[in-house]
């Protein structure tokens, strides 16, 4: 969809071109100083930076700002007829790639966070640990990287040397980087996979929290709260693809909306109500 959209923004005149980044850069930037405040909160107290459910959501929201940063940037460069050379493209499509790839796999880790939470709830404390969340944080960027990695080493099999130029000669693209007939196929092979397997662990950990529902030891409000998050969970995966995810995630999180409120309140109201 990305690459449809970037090569049709030079099939357009100067001015549907000039209309069209300006409403979408509005758009961007106002999605992103929304996200540098919730970056910011989320950095500013103690106990968001020892929680693992945030630590978790801060590692989606700056994969999901980043993205929405780069993928401006190639609209931006496409509506204006700017080609790259293969070099500069292909990091700038490898670190939308990477970016892109990290939502779906954190999504898995909070809801199995949250499904240690309610279906083991004594083993909670010394399983969700800053330490081991911190480790699976490194883990997805680790297997994310490695992802970039296979693609780029598809990507030199492409046999450079009998172009005449390494200029582009069409827009920048995450499409435009599939030069051999393999680098497509792994790519759709990945992405299919990685969402489908996101989709049976989040569906996995939303059926292990309705049964531990009907436990008569269950903390009824505590099960229903995490039913209500995975669901979210589970439409997140699919709002990922505009990077939406975090956003929403953070504005529904009550401790974390009362933060965003009191930072977003003129000065004088925060030194009334401190």
């Amino acid at each position: 969809m990305q690459t449809t959209f970037l090569a049709n923004a030079t099939k357009l005149s100067l001015v549907e071109r000039v209309t069209i980044a300006t409403l979408t850069t509005s758009f961007c930037l106002m999605f992103l100083s929304v996200n540098a405040l919730m970056l910011f909160v989320l950095r500013s107290k103690s106990v968001f930076r020892e929680t693992s459910r945030y630590i978790l959501l801060y590692n989606l929201l700056l994969a999901d700002t980043l993205q929405l940063t780069f993928s401006q940037l190639m609209y931006l460069l496409a509506a204006s007829r700017v080609t790259l050379s293969y070099p500069v493209c292909g990091v700038l499509s490898m670190l939308t790639s990477l970016l892109s790839r990290m939502s779906p796999l954190v999504l898995v880790v909070m809801s199995l966070e949250r499904y240690v939470a309610v279906c083991h709830p004594l083993r909670h404390a010394s399983i969700i640990t800053v330490r081991n969340t911190t480790w699976a944080v490194l883990a997805v960027w680790a297997f994310c990287f490695l992802n970039n990695l296979i693609q780029g080493l598809l990507l030199i099999t492409f046999p450079f040397r009998r172009l005449k130029s390494l200029q582009m000669t069409q827009p920048c693209t995450y499409g435009a980087m599939f030069l051999v007939p393999l680098s497509e196929l792994y790519a759709n092979i990945y992405t299919y996979f990685s969402f489908a397997s996101a989709s049976l662990i989040i569906v996995f950990s939303y059926v292990g929290v309705v049964v531990s529902a009907r436990s008569a030891a269950a903390d009824k409000h505590s099960v229903r709260k995490a039913r209500n998050t995975l669901l979210m969970h589970l439409v997140q995966l699919g709002l990922s693809l505009l990077c939406l995810s975090s956003l929403i995630y953070g504005l529904r999180d009550q401790s974390l909306r009362v933060v965003l409120v009191y930072f977003c309140l003129p000065s004088p109201r925060r030194v009334r109500r401190s």
